[in-house]
């Protein structure tokens, strides 16, 4: 018989961190930032760290005493083994100064667990076959995505590194001077103003049907990739990818549309079109047409794309056709959390993220 493995984790690192706590208060706020009770493996040290976080954010002193009083009042003391366990724990701590290096000991373990219960659930759901494998996929996605948020959180940078790294860039400006730093529309008067869609920007450009969102877009599309070599991301949710190469190839030749669909073309539009497939073929435009895409499929597309290909701009057409991958209260809710997710992806990548928004008419 094949006993069940016992989850990760590290008592003794568990029992240094809430030893320090009590001994060196002054290392609380630093573990506050890396730890939460949720982390620790034994419960009776989550009620533990609960407590000396509670005294902390009181503002009252964190010692044996404090500690064991208000797990006396909250009726939990016998709970944690009493008060004896409490001056056990102070006891063995090597050293209080390594606390955050405890604490991060902690973290890791937690982590692993997180990962394990994650797998144990996305292995469960595969067994039970309720949902279909892309929508499960997706699923696995998400709650890859929110553990690593979790992990990676910034806390406070001194202002002081900031504006070394600021001064640099305006540095760097002035000697190049003119250039544009973001990604060129070739769009002049829009490159004046915004000196070319910047990384980590979320772009909403909103208009009523048939004003010409679309074709805006694709013309951004083919500039930054034909004329600047800048790859770029298309997710065409409306419109199917043979319909937008269409569109991008009439573009690019100058040739009507409407003679392309009705196939009423002119003699001298064939060489146009021939000598605009070239420039077309080679640029580095990759088109997605998933219909109802979710934000966590995006994000993962659009992230493998990056490190595989290259990218330097997403377009989405149009963002109310988005799904979150799981149900929300109303569609407005699930509408804005399209677009905070949206500018994640932005700030993740480093990459500028134009999403076309179609308003109700009236």
């Amino acid at each position: 018989m094949e006993l069940s493995k016992v989850p990760p984790h590290n008592l003794e690192a568990e029992q240094a961190v809430l030893g320090a706590l009590m001994l060196d208060p002054q290392r609380a706020s630093s573990v506050f930032e890396i730890l939460q009770p949720e982390d620790f493996y034994r419960d009776s040290y989550k009620t533990l760290f609960l407590a000396i976080r509670d005294i902390f954010e009181r503002g009252d002193p964190v010692d044996l005493v404090t500690v064991a009083e208000e797990l006396n009042r909250a009726g939990r003391l016998e709970n944690v083994g009493g008060i004896a366990v409490i001056s056990e724990l102070a006891s063995v701590v090597p050293s209080a100064v390594n606390a955050e290096h405890y604490a991060r000991i902690v973290a890791e373990k937690s982590l692993l667990r997180q990962l394990i219960r994650m797998a144990g659930y996305i292995e469960e759901k595969g067994y039970e076959a309720e949902e279909e494998a892309v929508a499960l996929l997706e699923e696995a996605e998400r709650l890859i995505l929110e553990i690593s948020q979790k992990k990676t959180r910034d806390g406070f940078v001194s202002i002081r590194t900031i504006l070394l790294k600021t001064f640099d860039k305006i540095e760097y400006l002035y000697a190049n001077k003119g250039n544009l730093t973001g990604v060129p529309t070739h769009f002049k008067e829009l490159d004046r103003i915004t000196s070319g869609l910047q990384p980590s920007d979320l772009v909403i450009i909103a208009a009523r049907p048939s004003m010409g969102k679309t074709a805006f877009v694709l013309n951004i599309a083919q500039n930054a990739a034909v004329k600047s070599n800048i790859p770029v991301a298309f997710f065409s949710l409306e419109m199917s990818k043979e319909q937008l190469v269409q569109r991008m190839l009439c573009s690019e030749a100058m040739v009507d549309q409407q003679r392309v669909r009705t196939g009423e073309l002119l003699d001298s539009d064939w060489p146009k079109l021939t000598q605009a497939v070239g420039p077309l073929a080679e640029a580095p435009i990759y088109i997605d047409d998933t219909v109802g895409i979710s934000l966590a499929e995006l994000r993962s597309k659009a992230r493998r794309l990056k490190m595989e290909r290259g990218l330097g701009l997403i377009i989405i057409d149009y963002l109310q056709l988005m799904t979150v991958g799981k149900r929300t209260e109303s569609r407005q809710q699930e509408v804005a959390q399209i677009s905070r997710g949206l500018k994640g992806v932005a700030r993740e990548l480093a990459v500028p993220v134009v999403a076309l928004s179609k308003l109700n008419r009236g």
